[in-house]
């Protein structure tokens, strides 16, 4: 009989946001599958759970996920993770989900959903939510010109709040870039960081005035950037 893969989300900082289903399912499989042994084996060792971990992250190998299909197949249940959020938005895990569904026929995905950075920031932007788009990170090099037209023909073609992710060290660039590329047009931005770590920020306005703020402030962990073209 082939084992459960649990796709587990986790919190993305307050350790209070862990469901009580993540605890039990993290508890109750035999292997839980996780980008970096070292945090998840910090957060399993806050709720006091013992089970073994695997790494798996965007570097691993073919060889690594029929590993783990070896061990689906001798029946063991297994619980994937990501560093924090929920795995497979943004994330190396949709890549061994979409090769464990394509070897196994029948095969059990179950999800425990939870934190996702991404749906924390929609629910606090004040924008209308019922549509939107999500861009995941913008690419350092090649790409961008293009990720930042096809961010400028959703906001003005279908006129849906925009969502995406973006590093410490790039955030001040990226918006610039998009500050420059929309010169003249009504948008509203809401740029957070840390979200529900202790120095979660929300800053909120026009892009000029975020990007005042945020190099007024101490630029330093992960963003979630939402946009909308005010009618």
């Amino acid at each position: 009989m082939i084992g459960k893969l649990f796709i587990v989300a986790t919190p993305i900082g307050n350790l209070e946001d862990i469901s009580l289903r993540a605890k039990r399912v993290l508890q109750e499989v035999d292997l839980i599958l996780c980008e970096d042994t070292r945090k998840t084996r910090k957060l399993l060792s806050h709720f006091k759970i013992k089970t073994s971990v695997l790494s798996y992250h965007q570097h691993s190998t073919i060889k690594k996920m029929n590993q783990i299909k070896s061990l689906l197949e001798q029946g063991k249940d297994l619980a994937l993770v990501s560093d924090s959020g929920t795995p497979g938005i943004s994330d190396p895990g949709n890549k061994l989900i979409s090769f464990l569904i394509n070897v196994f026929e029948g095969f059990e995905i179950i999800p425990i959903p939870g934190c996702s950075a991404l749906i924390t920031a929609a629910s606090i932007s004040g924008f209308p939510m019922d549509k939107f788009v999500f861009l995941g990170f913008p690419p350092s090099k090649n790409k961008r010109n293009q990720f930042f037209k096809g961010l400028f023909y959703q906001l003005q073609s279908f006129r849906h709040p925009v969502i995406f992710y973006e590093s410490s060290h790039r955030i001040i660039k990226t918006l610039e870039e998009i500050y420059n590329k929309a010169e003249g047009l009504n948008y509203e931005i809401v740029v957070c960081r840390e979200l529900t770590k202790k120095f979660e920020t929300i800053y909120r306005g026009t892009i000029k005035k975020v990007i005042e703020k945020i190099k007024n402030d101490k630029i330093k962990g992960e963003f979630t950037v939402v946009i909308y073209l005010k009618k």
